[in-house]
């Protein structure tokens, strides 16, 4: 099925353009509170990106997200959506163009996937067959058989399923604004991380503004376009790239929040397709593979584990594009302490001298 065939042929494209947000000089006091939950937060998330708000316990993530969608009323200052303040807006109209998925999902049990998906739809009035061509298409863009899953009930699946389908609801009505409340902190690690690869490649298609809450820093760094690190009271501690963030902390608080492993963590950041690797010299076919999209960290946990043995790199058609070894690996690390801006790996074809720990080759 063709996207552009389908779903809005009467509206916007499937995929339409994401809006800049906007927070300016947000504040939220509750009463009977001493101090704001949120205190004067500034920030802009460009079209498209995604946006990470991480902090502490009481640093008002979830509080400064459901102020954008205005299910929490703001005390002072403004956010601008597309250009537009979200305080000209009637609130129900202004929810049912920003998606909504959070952590419990939030399916209604009564009613099938299919019904699930097309909510919104439903309540801004789309003609039935829109919705329908709508819902086969979200179905199918999250890895989904609309035949096999549509008719299903949500007590029927399987909670990433169920991720999955909340994701699907809250793209139907094609939002130009995304929030993600902690959306996979109750599924186990390994799909937790499963669909966290998942929504990265869906977001590579739909493009749109995202705001996602988590707790965890681990979480944010692979998630985020940009990261905000918000204090206890809603005060913005940082906001930047996780590769700016993780070389370059604002303070103690940011540094001690992110880690002492910061080094090692923006090995995460850099994929194997984006280092040098020694020439293949001919290795066995035995040579344990690793694909070219793996991180620097995730090689390094493979050569750890194979006893220090190289690893062949592989690209889309499975062909060796290089050898990495756990000497590459080291000096990256190495480079990661020293506050090196990237990471750097030896060349293709570099010297024997490199390849035994002389000094890596040119970027």
């Amino acid at each position: 099925m063709q996207t552009e065939d389908t779903a809005h042929i009467e509206g916007p494209s499937a995929y339409a353009q994401a809006a800049e947000l906007e927070l300016r000089d947000v504040r939220k006091c509750y009463p009977g509170q001493r101090e704001p939950a949120i205190s004067d937060l500034s920030l802009r998330v460009p079209a498209g990106e995604v946006c990470v708000l991480v902090g502490p316990s009481g640093s008002g993530k979830t509080t400064a997200m459901r102020l954008i969608n205005r299910m929490v009323a703001l005390t002072s200052g403004d956010i601008l959506l597309g250009g537009r303040s979200v305080l000209e807006r009637e609130p129900r109209e202004l929810r049912r163009e920003i998606g909504y998925v959070i952590q419990q999902i939030g399916l209604f049990p009564h009613q099938t996937v299919a019904e699930n998906i097309a909510t919104v739809p439903h309540l801004l009035g789309w003609p039935k067959e829109r919705v329908a061509a709508r819902v086969e298409e979200l179905l199918r863009l999250i890895g989904l058989d609309p035949e096999e899953m549509g008719p299903r009930y949500p007590a029927q699946l399987s909670g990433g399923q169920r991720q999955r389908v909340g994701v699907a609801r809250a793209l139907a009505a094609d939002p130009p604004v995304m929030l993600m409340d902690e959306p996979f902190g109750a599924i186990d690690p390994i799909n937790r991380g499963n669909l966290q690869d998942e929504f990265l490649g869906l977001q590579a298609k739909v493009r749109k503004t995202v705001v996602f809450v988590t707790h965890d820093i681990d979480e944010a760094i692979k998630m985020g376009d940009r990261i905000a690190i918000l204090r206890e009271g809603g005060v913005l501690a940082q906001y930047d790239t996780p590769k700016a963030i993780l070389a370059r902390p604002a303070d103690d608080f940011v540094a001690q929040f992110v880690g002492a492993d910061r080094g090692i963590k923006r090995l995460s950041l850099t994929t194997l397709a984006d280092v040098r690797l020694l020439a293949p010299n001919g290795q066995g076919p035995n040579v344990q593979r690793v694909s070219a999209r793996a991180s620097v960290k995730d090689a390094l946990s493979m050569l750890l584990t194979a006893h220090g043995e190289p690893l062949a790199v592989v690209d889309g058609d499975d062909r060796v594009t290089g050898l990495v070894t756990l000497s590459h690996l080291e000096r990256l690390i190495a480079e990661e302490a020293d506050g090196e801006e990237s990471p750097v790996a030896v060349a293709s074809g570099s010297s024997a001298a490199d390849r035994d720990g002389g000094p890596p080759g040119a970027p």
